[in-house]
């Protein structure tokens, strides 16, 4: 007959299950950055900065129809993010897109083509703001459906692991989406293949617009792969240098074979959810003190200046040349010719 377990035993038990679970990983020491390095990611950050403000007022102005989720703040993250990957590695996100497709090293022209829906875009005009995808670039979405490319970025490791080709998948999600049930499927096939994928969750603290403290249990994302051994690390998504050493541990600890790993990257977004969000969920103040303390590009800006690596006029001179790019694009996606009606009937499977 079977007996019941002393309290005593009970509890050492779940003294024992606990100490199984993956610790945090701490965060490795902001990456030192040698001038090059300070200047790419000066100008990768503000030619998503500048691209997302044009595509505001586009949207304002009636250009861009639909949903658009802007990237505004969030800059510092994928673009770390990327400069500690190689030719081949994947990404995939959700559908506040156009920053991780910019950092890939897409044409702006055809991002924002896509925006406009124009014939040039990268869906060629069919999927506007939330859906746009590029295998030349490994870009693979660009989703609508919260959460959804997490099992699809899991796929992209497994086909990696199947071709042992050393390449890694990092797929991209927030904080709302991280509550998702397809998040957790994914976690323990990841863990079980050790599959090469960074899941990198990008913590802008409001999701939809719901504070995380009110919306999730767990508001440590970093911990969310615990129950799978999965580890995890929180990371300053606001400092390009912490986000590039910590991409860098995570990419050799998953060509290294030892499967998948968590980031979460603490960040904040200045606008609101969509443009159609006003955003009243939070005070102006609290923007405006993450603008003036943590701005991304501002970091770089003063580096940049306090090591004279580069003087107020050179940065100036940056900036007008990646407005000059960006002015370029707008131009191209309203003039662009819209899509061939026969586009309606490509690209359908059935």
């Amino acid at each position: 007959m079977a007996t019941r377990p002393k309290k005593s035993d009970s509890a050492t038990s779940r003294k024992s299950a606990a100490s199984a679970l993956p610790t945090a990983v701490k965060a490795p020491k902001p990456a030192n950055f040698a001038k090059e390095q300070e200047l790419e990611a000066y100008r990768e950050m503000l030619l998503i900065r500048r691209f997302e403000e044009k595509a505001g007022q586009l949207y304002g102005m009636g250009f861009i129809g639909g949903f658009c989720h802007l990237y505004i703040g969030q800059e510092a993250v994928v673009t770390g993010v990327q400069m500690a990957l190689t030719e081949g590695d994947q990404v995939i996100t959700g559908y506040r897109d156009h920053g991780h497709m910019l950092a890939k090293g897409m044409d702006p022209n055809g991002v924002m083509a896509e925006l406009t829906g124009r014939r040039g875009g990268y869906s060629r005009g069919k999927g506007g703001s939330m859906h746009m995808f590029s295998k030349e670039e490994d870009f693979y979405g660009g989703h609508g459906i919260v959460g959804a490319q997490v099992s699809l970025g899991t796929g992209l490791a497994f086909a990696n692991k199947y071709r042992d080709n050393g390449k890694v998948s990092v797929t991209y999600f927030g904080d709302g989406a991280a509550n998702q049930g397809q998040v957790y499927e994914s976690f323990n096939m990841a863990e079980l293949w050790k599959l090469p994928v960074i899941y990198v969750i990008e913590n802008n603290r409001y999701a939809m617009g719901t504070s995380v403290a009110r919306a999730s249990a767990q508001t440590d994302f970093s911990q969310r792969g615990a129950s799978f051994n999965i580890p995890g690390m929180q990371v300053d998504g606001m400092d390009v240098r912490a986000v590039n050493a910590a991409a860098d541990y995570a990419a050799k600890w998953c060509r290294k074979g030892e499967g998948p790993i968590i980031l979460e990257m603490q960040t904040y977004r200045y606008r609101g959810h969509s443009m159609s969000d006003p955003a009243k969920y939070r005070s102006k103040d609290e923007v405006q003190k993450m603008r003036s303390e943590s701005d991304p590009i501002e970091q770089v800006k003063a580096r940049l200046t306090e090591k004279e690596w580069a003087t107020e006029d050179e940065l100036k001179a940056i900036d007008k040349e990646i407005r000059d790019i960006v002015s370029k694009s707008a131009e191209f996606a309203q003039n662009d010719p819209e899509p061939d009606p026969s586009e309606l009937y490509t690209d359908i499977l059935k």
